[in-house]
């Protein structure tokens, strides 16, 4: 019985850094970001003069304030779901959007469906944190009946 007993003790152990290491996986976004326009691709669509977003994540929680600033003047978002795969509704553009959110590995997908002048436009974001933190590669598949396109946003984070 003793036996048992220090041999699950051993299991328990070493089980302990194997979950720390599967919890470490996903990366924490929380910042304030900035989009860099150079390292940026807006595809078709023209490039905002500002982007920024600052981030509160507390996995599975996540908060998104945005400021774009472009042709069409200021918008700012903020956006409140989680990243556990649960539909949640948010505000985009003055418009409901459904958006879920979900973990592949140590990448966030980021799925949104919301209609435009009664036309569906689907979006599909992969966010991807460099390995020191700074930066965070967000890439959009954008859907809509017109057709699709992709956009490619590079943010670094501020200190």
């Amino acid at each position: 019985m003793l036996y048992i007993g220090k041999m699950l003790r051993r299991l328990l152990l070493l089980s302990v850094p194997v979950a720390l290491l599967f919890a470490a996986d996903k990366p924490n976004y929380s910042g304030q970001w900035t989009v860099d326009l150079a390292k940026s691709d807006f595809g078709m669509m023209p490039p905002p003069e500002k982007l920024e977003r600052t981030i509160d994540h507390k996995d599975p929680e996540i908060s998104i304030q945005t400021l774009q600033v472009g042709a069409r003047g200021e918008m700012k978002t903020d956006s409140k779901y989680t990243t556990d795969g649960k539909e949640a509704t948010i505000q985009v553009r003055g418009r409901e959007a459904k958006v879920k959110a979900k973990w592949d590995g140590n990448k966030l997908t980021v799925n949104t469906k919301s209609e435009f002048q009664g036309m569906e436009v689907g979006q599909k974001e992969i966010w991807i944190l460099s390995e020191d933190g700074k930066t965070l590669t967000i890439e959009n598949a954008i859907s809509t009946p017109q057709g699709d396109f992709t956009t490619k946003s590079v943010f670094t984070k501020g200190s």
